[in-house]
């Protein structure tokens, strides 16, 4: 009788401290998640109350007539290839510089971090400011055409804003995982390669690069997500234009929902994107975290 009334109090205390975070979860995710799939199946203005069934006809629609979703698919795959390249080979360069002996390292560091504190929707409306008046006024203390490039109202130069801005604001946050990445390699391992004769390249190549695996699984992971679902710079900075041609998927999606009141046909594409986002994802991790084990 003492085994079994030690049972049920250890079974009481699990589900009491578990259930309600379950229940929470289940709340803010999995309830969302099948009115997600249910919404998704049906054409809805998001104001009547009941919404009508049409199956599949939603997805048959955006796979096979929708430019505007092709157009900002193809988009959001140049931007987030660019973006991950980009983003962790500057990050890992101001990780080893600021890693070095510097006396001001400190406060560089705190310099490149600090606007990813700021939301990305501010920094979309300061930056808007400096591409629309900033550049004019440099233009005509330097006069180079450069800063004459019309920045948000042409659509390479709009491409090109968007994913500066962006690398600008989040930089700071994959060098602080690389800085933490680079000093947990062990000294005596840089050592024994400077006896063998190596140099700093490579040195870093050869023994730093590999033993930063780990951070490079995390930065990736955390590129892709922000870069597949980027949104709120593209709304503050170019408001998609010009002519749509930096449309995201996810602004995609804030546009048909909450502008064209097709709620039915945005929940759709928010499936797609999630569907998306996890298949990525998987296969990212996999990948990356099998060549953490060869390393």
């Amino acid at each position: 009788m003492g085994k079994l009334g030690r049972k049920w109090s250890e079974r009481f205390e699990f589900g009491f401290f578990t259930w309600p975070a379950l229940i929470c979860v289940a709340i803010a995710f999995y309830i969302p998640f099948a009115m997600t799939i249910r919404y998704s199946l049906t054409k809805w203005n998001g104001i009547s109350k009941h919404p009508k069934f049409i199956g599949l006809d939603n997805f048959k629609q955006i796979f096979s007539g929708d430019a505007n979703f092709a157009n900002a698919s193809w988009f959001t795959i140049k931007y987030a290839l660019l973006y991950i390249v980009l983003i962790n080979v500057l990050a890992i360069v101001l990780a080893v510089i600021l890693d070095m002996k510097l006396k001001s390292k400190n406060w560089l560091r705190a310099a490149f971090f600090i606007p990813y504190i700021l939301s990305l929707v501010i920094v979309g409306f300061i930056w808007k400011f400096i591409f629309m008046q900033g550049f004019e006024s440099f233009y005509d203390i330097t006069g180079w055409d450069i800063f004459k490039l019309s920045w948000l109202g042409e659509p390479g130069p709009a491409f090109v804003s968007v994913l500066l801005v962006s690398i600008w604001q989040s930089i700071g946050f994959y060098m602080v995982i690389y800085i933490a990445g680079l000093q947990s390699v062990p000294d005596d391992l840089k050592e024994a390669a400077t006896v063998d004769g190596a140099g700093p390249f490579r040195r870093f190549f050869s023994v730093t690069l590999p033993l930063l695996a780990p951070s490079v699984t995390i930065s990736v992971f955390m590129a892709l997500t922000n870069s597949i679902k980027v949104f709120d710079v593209i709304l503050s900075l170019t408001a998609g234009g010009p002519g749509g041609t930096t449309y995201s998927v996810a602004f995609d999606i804030y546009r048909d929902t909450f502008q064209n009141n097709m709620y039915g046909y945005g929940t759709a594409k928010a499936l797609i994107l999630f569907v998306a986002v996890l298949i990525i994802t998987v296969i990212q991790l996999t990948i990356f975290k099998r060549r953490e084990v060869e390393a």
